[in-house]
């Protein structure tokens, strides 16, 4: 316990010192430009002009001429009312009281007739050629930069001799301002994360394997009896928002032991060597809190593959070489645990992913209905609910939703309760959350014009029509035509009966026949087409080349694979894999489904007129219609085809 206050008694003497001793060089740099600046005194001196009128007076017994000045001396036995007189116009008074005999100083003319007019007044004078010292010059040349130089120098042996004298460039930069320590914030056994795996829904099989890491560091005996050895590293991947880091705390939490937390990023700096630095100097942290748990955010940022073709970058290859000796060089029997997250695990680097380093990868999906339901519960038990919610109707109209997404649903919906003057969250509240995370809030500032309304009802309607006149299609759950703040003048949503996991082509062509069912209404109605079924036509076209490329669905190439997928869990792009010859021949394909979708559209429509116009005027009276609100004018009178 004694140790502490010496060492800041130390610290705080250190540092007083040290700015004494800068504040000593400033002084004396100061001095030393005022010395060598040549100036006698700014009292003494005296304009060209009145030297002149002094020498012809013939008051100035000597002059001595050099190239920065002129310095002069009155004679002692001249006439002093004329000096007096010359000297009246210099403003320098009171230091002029000595007149006679006095010496001056003037500033240098070029004047050819200066040694002519001295010799006629019997001046005696003298010229004296400055010469400088070269090496005086180079040192008061070089002051500046030696005072800077000795400062840093001072900087870094003092920030050196607290972390231990380490040695090389990442020592080096780790004395200025600690640039080489770790970044990592931990956790400790008191402060814990406050997260437990009660609080992480719908991950049951990421909480199920790493819970055998947390009892492995509960109960290593165990584990050491029959000769199983602790996994040194899990790689937690999937796609944003689905609980990666919540997953990693959940852990700490459970283990009880030190946790670090630190992104990819922050071992990274402009200075080549740091990020190795930091690396080092993390482990040895947590070889000396073992056991704990390490975790690395998003560890793409320096763990990407070395021959990859990304773009070259010395400082995180050398990073990335100290981390993977660095999980080579412990042994798992020391209780350190290394957890990372990514959701681009396509581009690490190999030698990161072979076992004794990352031993397990952990993938942190979309929840499925379960899961989904779980979670909002979760989320829905930090907040007042009413006994209205059904969560499996929300489980239902989220399908694909992260664990963030359902999180921000809950707290849409508090805010809409509290807007609206509701004691608790109602069902309506939920929906009306899950509207809003879709497609905005509604615009209700944005009036179309009667045509325009128009046409976006029978738009909607028809979505709406081609999907329930299909045998298996979803069914409707809300059509309305409020403009939202996405950009959506109107929206169609479905909801599934049950979460499904395989498609059949019947059930994908039938997709593809509801997305294109708004332009299909249009063409019935009126005639014409519009802007409004841009976003349709792209799913639609995506869905069918899917369906030739991937899916394997097409005649013509039958099972074989013409694209791939990369990012995954990210934009999930698709890429190529045939020659253009080849993609040609995809375009038309996928040009022919698209044409015979919309055929089937446009007759499903066409054979149900008289539906589509009554439900599409009851629309544009009332603007929104339920899903039950639209079956009942459907079925009216039998006109369901």
């Amino acid at each position: 316990m004694s140790n502490i206050p010496n060492e800041s008694k130390h610290e705080k003497r250190r540092k007083p010192r040290f700015l004494s001793w800068f504040t000593l060089g400033v002084v004396l740099f100061a001095a030393m430009s005022f010395l060598f600046d040549g100036v006698i005194s700014s009292g003494n001196e005296v304009s060209y002009s009145n030297f002149l009128k002094l020498v012809e007076s013939g008051n100035v017994a000597s002059a001595e001429i050099d190239d920065t000045e002129i310095q002069f001396k009155l004679r002692s036995d001249g006439d002093a009312a004329k000096v007096e007189e010359i000297l009246a116009s210099e403003n320098n008074g009171a230091v002029l009281g000595n007149r006679v005999g006095g010496k001056y100083v003037t500033g240098p003319m070029e004047d050819p007739k200066l040694v002519e007019t001295l010799t006629a007044n019997n001046v005696d004078f003298t010229r004296t050629i400055l010469r400088s010292n070269p090496l005086l010059s180079i040192i008061i040349s070089l002051l500046p930069f030696l005072i800077i130089m000795g400062i840093y120098f001072l900087m870094i042996r003092s920030t050196m001799r607290k972390s231990g004298g380490d040695s090389g460039v990442g020592g080096m930069m780790g004395g200025i301002g600690n640039v080489g320590k770790s970044k990592a914030k931990m956790y400790s056994v008191e402060e814990q994360t406050g997260v437990t795996f009660k609080d992480v829904a719908g991950q049951d099989e990421a909480k199920e394997s790493l819970m055998e890491m947390v009892d492995y560091l509960h109960d290593p005996e165990k584990y050491a009896r029959i000769g199983a050895k602790q996994p040194k590293g899990a790689l937690l991947v999937g796609p944003p928002g689905t609980g990666k880091t919540l997953l990693a705390k959940a852990v700490a939490g459970e283990a009880k032991v030190p946790f670090f937390h630190l992104s990819g990023s922050e071992f990274v700096e402009m200075f080549v060597g740091v990020g190795a630095s930091r690396v080092r100097d993390l482990f040895q942290n947590a070889t000396k809190n073992a056991p704990c748990i390490i975790f690395i955010d998003e560890i793409d940022a320096i763990g990407k593959r070395r021959d990859s073709g990304l773009g070259g970058n010395d400082e995180r290859e050398q990073t990335l070489n100290q981390l993977l000796s660095e999980m080579d060089g412990f042994e798992s029997g020391k209780g350190i645990l290394v957890l990372a997250a990514t959701n681009r695990p396509e581009i690490l680097d190999q030698a990161l992913l072979r076992p004794g380093r990352f031993d397990r990868r952990v993938i942190v999906d979309r929840p499925d209905l379960p899961g989904r339901k779980s979670i909002l519960k979760v989320h829905a038990a930090k907040v007042l609910v009413s006994s209205d919610v059904d969560f499996d109707a929300i489980a239902l109209a989220t399908s694909g939703a992260t664990g963030a997404d359902l999180a921000n649903m809950i707290n849409e919906a508090a805010l809409h309760a509290v807007k609206e003057g509701h004691p608790a969250i109602t069902h309506s509240d939920l929906m009306e959350a899950v509207e809003v995370v879709i497609a905005g809030k509604e615009k209700k500032g944005r009036i179309l014009n009667p045509r325009e309304k128009r046409m976006v009802a029978f738009h909607e309607v028809g979505h709406a029509m081609a999907s329930a006149l299909q045998t298996h299609a979803q069914p409707v759950q809300k059509i309305t035509i409020v403009p939202r703040t996405m950009g959506a003048l109107g929206y169609t949503m479905n909801a599934p009966e049950e979460e499904r996991y395989l498609l059949t082509r019947s059930e994908l062509q039938g997709q593809i026949v509801t997305l294109l069912g708004g332009r299909a209404a249009e063409i019935v109605e009126f005639g014409d087409i519009s802007t409004g079924a841009s976003n349709d036509i792209e799913r639609a076209t995506s869905l069918a080349r899917k369906m030739i490329t991937q899916y394997g669905m097409s005649e013509k190439f039958g099972s074989m694979g013409l694209e791939s997928t990369e990012s995954q869990y990210l934009d999930g792009r698709n890429v190529s894999t045939c020659s253009e010859q080849t993609g040609a021949m995809v375009d038309e394909e996928v040009r022919q489904l698209i044409d015979k979708c919309q055929k089937e559209a446009v007759k499903l429509l066409e054979d149900n007129r008289e539906a589509l116009t009554r439900i599409s005027e009851y629309l544009i009276e009332k603007e929104n219609l339920t899903g039950e609100q639209f079956m009942e004018l459907l079925e009216q009178d039998g006109n369901a085809a």
